[in-house]
């Protein structure tokens, strides 16, 4: 297959500039971005484990808490990816909960796809392909309307025997591309998040299985990306790491899965990219901190490595705070800590002794 350079070049210079603008912000040394993007389903998933009820209060509540952590905000989260109810929440006292990040210096961002859906033909009851591109226009120049200024799109990929197929590959990826220029479009970065599960019914792969999809997935995404004439400056990469499946016998050192998601990345996402902010994945708290920290402080790396976590940096401020509003202050402590942890980690300074100093 041949391309030409000039064919493919990025449409809109002006738009660029200030995309890479944002971009940059997003990445910014020792910040990353908290993914507060979960569904009403998965959120109440969350909430049964605290015996609490999910509703739009509670959901605001428990967003509210997280967006008024000054410390955290200010100092650790340059971005918090919302779920479509929340861009459109206000807090208890009236103020849009999009103004209160604002205030903080964080940017708001939106997850803009429809789910994960069984991908038409032979493989269909284990592997998806994202759906959300109808109407993504229109909807993306609403979500920039009330603030939002970076999107996040996922794509699924799960390793079982026999598969990836390249089929599910090629269609997430072309997903995630066509995605990708629709958001430039718009002057909204996007996160492009292709994710090779590690957890789930079949994930029984060892780490160089993982490092294998992987690469072949993110050299994927980024021919479909070229094809779509993304500007490669204004996005996100938002990948996971190269780990073993989590019922997998044989669990790598956390040296080795800091080595080879480095060099996975390296080989597959070029340099003009400003940032890769992690999913956590599945990984726990303290694990997901430890692999970021590890690879940051490898050094000679060619973009910015963050944060991008979910449960990793909310799961200790959850069951701190348990719904109860005398928990508040015990809620924001404890996710103002995950975030300065996870902010070392950006820095490749983070150790287990400052885990036990808090």
């Amino acid at each position: 297959m041949f391309f030409d350079p000039n064919d493919h070049a990025p449409t809109e210079a002006k738009m660029t500039e200030k995309l890479e603008d944002i971009a940059r912000a997003m990445v910014a040394p020792g910040k990353g971005i908290l993914a507060a993007d979960e569904s009403s389903g998965t959120i109440k998933k969350r909430f049964d484990k605290i015996n609490l009820a999910s509703t739009e209060d509670s959901r605001r509540d428990y967003r509210e808490m997280l967006f008024r952590s000054t410390d955290a905000m200010k100092n650790y989260v340059s971005g918090v990816i919302l779920y479509d109810e929340t861009i459109r929440q206000k807090a208890k006292d009236g103020t849009p909960l999009v103004d209160i990040m604002k205030a903080a210096g964080s940017i708001p961002g939106i997850k803009v796809d429809t789910g994960a859906k069984p991908l038409a033909g032979p493989t269909s009851k284990i592997e998806t392909v994202t759906e959300g591109l109808d109407g993504l226009r229109e909807r993306l120049a609403e979500y920039h309307s009330l603030g939002a200024r970076f999107a996040k799109w996922r794509g699924v990929i799960t390793i079982a025997d026999g598969l990836p197929s390249w089929n599910c590959i090629k269609a997430n990826a072309h997903g995630l591309a066509r995605y990708a220029a629709l958001c430039q479009e718009a002057g909204i970065v996007p996160i492009v998040e292709p994710e090779v599960l590690m957890d789930g019914a079949y994930c029984t792969h060892d780490i160089d299985e993982c490092y294998r999809v992987t690469e072949w997935t993110l050299r994927t995404v980024f021919r479909e990306l070229y094809d779509a004439r993304v500007s490669l400056e204004g996005m996100i990469l938002k990948p996971n790491m190269i780990v073993a499946g989590q019922k997998c016998a044989k669990q790598p050192s956390a040296a080795e899965v800091a080595e080879k998601t480095v060099r996975v990345l390296k080989s597959t996402v070029p340099s003009t990219v400003p940032g890769i902010a992690f999913l956590s994945g599945g990984q726990s708290d303290e694990v997901a901190t430890e692999h970021l920290s590890l690879m940051n402080a490898m050094g000679n790396l060619p973009w910015a490595l963050t944060f991008s976590y979910g449960r990793a940096l909310q799961a200790a401020a959850l069951q701190a705070w348990g719904g109860k509003s005398e928990n508040v202050a015990a809620g924001q402590r404890a996710f103002t800590h995950r975030a300065k942890m996870n902010s070392l980690a950006a820095l490749g300074k983070w150790d287990a002794k400052q885990e036990k100093a808090a």
